[in-house]
């Protein structure tokens, strides 16, 4: 839980909505997620200098271009020249209703658009409902934290877009996430930026397996099954990274990091939805992998390793002391993953803090 009597991370939100979800045209904006993530592993005391080295990085929020409604929201998603509008929307709409009740009717609309973003707004709403799921009085949730989900949601609708139609392949014979996503082919091309990469897809293992497919697992339509799966594919993700992240450290990370932005989001959706999130979720990772993985994982001898046994505290901690925001987020997740405990997601912790660049 967000420990955040301080105020701190509701100031860093304040200062970060005047900023717009993106940088020179494309670059997301991750300080809203990596705040929160200080925040919450007791890092708070860090935030604000955290804010002023990543200051270069933000861009004034663009110039509105036409207000949206609920009769012209169909045609307005997915367009960029809106980044501004959504957010406003957002805004009037989670004034007006609990938001819950927003984030039930909006996340059916926006799942198929999970990829859209490089798959950055969905893992944005993970953290922003997360922080609003920590406090149990409802009426008494902070108007920045309300405001930031405006923000998420908004971002995510501006950059919906749905990945090309998809042909569904055999998955792995055990039916488990790991091997399923081991079972996912990367394409032969894999130059240019992600958009263009997504737009090469074609193929996916079928995951989760169906009864049909093995008769002693549950359906994965049943809430409790998704939420189970869901998280074996979270864990699994994580894992892989520390063996496969070499691929494309920073872009690999997102293969871990959508699928438990969905996770985190599961609590505050009606139980129906638990299934299809499920299966968004699992495109967004396969995408990822599939079009940054490596083909080969490290050698055995060049697996990492958590030396000294160090506790998940510790390890965030030197995450936030490398201060990258792909670094702290994919830390974040595997903190999730490692309350098991879970020495390989603190590895692939650690890999990424030695992979990605620090910020000086």
């Amino acid at each position: 839980m967000t420990d955040d009597t301080s105020g701190t991370l509701d100031e860093a939100l304040e200062r970060l909505h005047a900023s717009g979800p993106e940088r020179l045209g494309w670059l997301s904006n991750h300080a809203p997620m990596a705040v929160e993530a200080l925040v919450r592993h007791g890092q708070g005391r860090t935030v604000h200098h955290w804010l002023d080295r990543y200051r270069h990085k933000l861009e004034e929020m663009p110039r509105p271009h036409a207000r949206i409604t609920e009769e012209n929201s169909h045609e307005a998603l997915g367009d960029p020249r809106r980044l501004a509008d959504w957010p406003a929307y957002f805004e009037r709409e989670l004034a007006a209703r609990p938001w819950r009740d927003v984030l039930a009717v909006w996340w059916p609309r926006l799942l198929p658009g999970i990829a859209g973003g490089a798959t950055h707004p969905v893992i944005r709403v993970g953290h922003a409902v997360r922080t609003l799921l920590d406090d149990p009085d409802p009426g008494a949730t902070t108007a920045p934290r309300t405001a930031e989900l405006a923000h998420a949601l908004g971002y995510w609708a501006a950059r919906h877009a749905p990945l090309p139609p998809l042909r569904q392949r055999p998955g792995p014979a055990s039916g488990s996430a790991a091997d399923a996503l081991t079972a996912v082919e990367p394409i032969a091309d894999q130059s240019g930026g992600i958009r263009e990469r997504l737009a090469r897809l074609t193929a996916f293992p079928t995951w989760p397996p169906t009864p049909t497919d093995d008769p002693t697992t549950a359906p994965a339509d049943h809430p409790e099954e998704a939420h189970r799966r869901l998280a074996e594919l979270v864990r699994a993700a994580t894992h892989r990274y520390a063996t496969h992240g070499h691929g494309e450290p920073i872009m690999l990370v997102h293969a871990a990091t959508a699928p438990n932005a969905v996770l985190r989001v599961l609590p505050a959706l009606p139980r129906e939805l638990w299934a299809p999130s499920l299966d968004a979720a699992w495109a967004a990772s396969a995408a990822v992998t599939a079009v940054y993985a490596p083909r080969e994982p490290l050698p055995a001898d060049r697996l990492p390793s958590v030396a000294g046994g160090l506790t998940p505290e510790e390890v965030f901690a030197r995450a936030a002391a490398h201060g990258d925001e792909h670094a702290i987020k994919l830390t974040d997740t595997a903190l999730d993953v490692a309350q098991g405990p879970d020495a390989m997601a603190l590895a692939a912790a650690l890999h990424a803090c030695a992979m990605i660049d620090p910020v000086l």
